[in-house]
């Protein structure tokens, strides 16, 4: 059920649950909801459409079409849910009530915060204005992500630079899948040897000691050279330069391509609302990491990027997050108490290639924790892997995560 701002003075503001983003996150935790009979469900999203963003470095990559990683909200929406198309503002935690751009106000008995993270592009100077540039794209946004599948596509000889921002990010290990993407498209053209490709990682290594060997490898394989404990400190779109910095050290580096993961930031109302940990100076909404339940206000939950837990921030702790939420909201809302755990799961499936990927499964101690522990050799390259992120899960996305079977 859509409910549009004109007809949201005529219909009920109250809800057992109320749920804030429409994502990921929102939309499978409300089906998930509703599977386990939990009535009156109202999930609060300003966007119409729907996007898939793993399938983003896909398009950059020149691996997929920028029209199969987006659908409608309102398709994607379970039954019986109410959507609220409209921006949160406030939350007030104390009355229970969440205030909206254009709408009234909204009370509920359980509130899910999950409305995702922000790109601060400012955060960067010059960042924003290069990105209007001829030269300097991104695969954090649809659009950017087009653009940088021409620009990867096109050149033949000079610099290309990718970056990668410390954490907190949404998937921040992603910032080198169009990179591989490319170098093979650029060995397969003959025209490799021609370009410098040069990748900024805030870490000291590529990712994490379990699967730093086989990205190792291939940044050796394609010559590309990984600047580590280093960050992006400042671009200039008219000369095409950024400045990358890193302890007691800084470089200038002209580039013909710019690739990049933005610095990434949680909503400003969460911290202005109280939902925030005091001594949380990137003001992710507090949450216990196993139960996702606000230690301060008991009938306040957090999932996905916006929560401040212990995991690495991916689309894929989702899956296990709504679970685990699905079952507590729904505990609670009987009278019980929360009791499902959420163990710390992450993936970041690496493209090397246009045809494999490093499937890498971890905790949130960085150690590997496979899904299915009789294949433990898809931390490494394989062609599988390649097909399950590229055809399979998308599949499953749109058809399983997102009505709450999975």
């Amino acid at each position: 059920m859509r409910r549009t701002v004109a007809d949201m003075h005529t219909t009920g503001t109250h809800h057992h649950v109320l749920i804030i983003g429409g994502g990921n996150g929102g939309v499978s935790l409300a089906a998930r909801l509703r599977r386990a009979g939990v009535r009156d469900i109202a999930v609060v999203e300003p966007r119409g459409h729907h996007e898939y963003k793993p399938l983003f470095s896909h398009v950059a990559g020149g691996t997929a079409r920028a029209s199969s990683t987006v659908r409608a909200q309102g398709d994607v929406m379970p039954k019986e849910v109410t959507w609220i198309e409209d921006a949160v503002t406030a939350v007030d935690p104390h009355t229970n009530s969440v205030s909206l751009v254009d709408g009234p106000g909204l009370t509920y008995d359980q509130l899910v915060v999950c409305p995702g993270i922000r790109n601060d592009w400012d955060r960067v100077p010059g960042l924003a204005t290069a990105m209007e540039s001829p030269s300097a794209a991104s695969h954090y946004e649809l659009g950017l992500a087009n653009k940088a599948s021409h620009l990867l596509r096109s050149i033949t000889r000079g610099t290309v630079v990718f970056t990668q921002p410390a954490e907190p990010a949404s998937c921040v290990g992603a910032g080198q899948k169009p990179m591989y993407q490319a170098c093979d498209y650029w060995r397969a053209t003959g025209v490799l040897d021609d370009i410098r490709v040069v990748m900024v990682v805030p870490t000291d290594a590529a990712f994490l000691p379990p699967f730093d060997a086989e990205l190792d490898r291939k940044i050796a394989e394609y010559g590309i050279e990984l600047r580590t404990r280093s960050e992006l400190s400042s671009v200039d779109a008219a000369a095409r330069e950024v400045v990358v910095s890193g302890p007691g050290r800084s470089e200038t580096i002209r580039y013909d391509v710019l690739n990049v993961e933005p610095p990434q930031s949680a909503p400003d109302w969460i911290a202005s609302s109280g939902l925030a940990g005091a001594d949380d100076p990137g003001g992710f909404v507090e949450v216990d990491p196993r139960t996702l339940r606000h230690p301060r206000y008991p009938n306040v939950w957090s999932l996905g990027d916006a929560a401040a837990t212990t995991n690495s921030k991916c689309g894929g702790a989702l899956r296990k997050q709504t679970w685990v939420a699905a079952r507590n909201v729904a505990a609670v809302l009987r009278g019980g108490e929360p009791t499902a755990h959420y163990d710390g799961y992450a993936v970041c499936p690496f493209t090397v290639s246009r045809s494999t990927v490093v499937w890498a499964e971890f905790d949130d101690h960085g150690r590997q924790k496979p899904t299915i522990p009789f294949l433990p050799r898809m931390y490494r390259e394989n062609r599988l892997a390649w097909i399950f992120d590229r055809h399979v899960l998308p599949w499953v996305y749109w058809n399983l995560i997102l009505t709450g079977r999975v």
